[in-house]
């Protein structure tokens, strides 16, 4: 199956938050509502140093990701 790049979430005990789900490697999932992000690798420290220049443009582009999405959402 071939899933898409970014994924919206949402969790009744959670009920503020909304998450978006990064299913490319680096795999993350980042929470919206405090920016807090959980990854889902594990990486050594060679791959951390590369990841931290990476990283704010991931961040960027889920947060495209869920304006885009918005977007659609009320333009429908």
């Amino acid at each position: 199956m071939e899933l898409p790049k970014f994924l919206l979430g949402d969790n009744t005990d959670y009920p503020t938050a909304i998450f978006i789900i990064h299913t490319d490697y680096p795999r993350f999932i980042i929470n919206l509502e405090n920016d807090q992000v959980e990854w889902l690798e594990d990486f050594s420290a060679e791959d951390e140093k590369e990841l931290s220049m990476e990283a704010e443009n991931l961040i960027q582009a889920a947060n495209d990701f869920y304006d885009r999405e918005v977007n659609r959402y009320n333009e429908s």
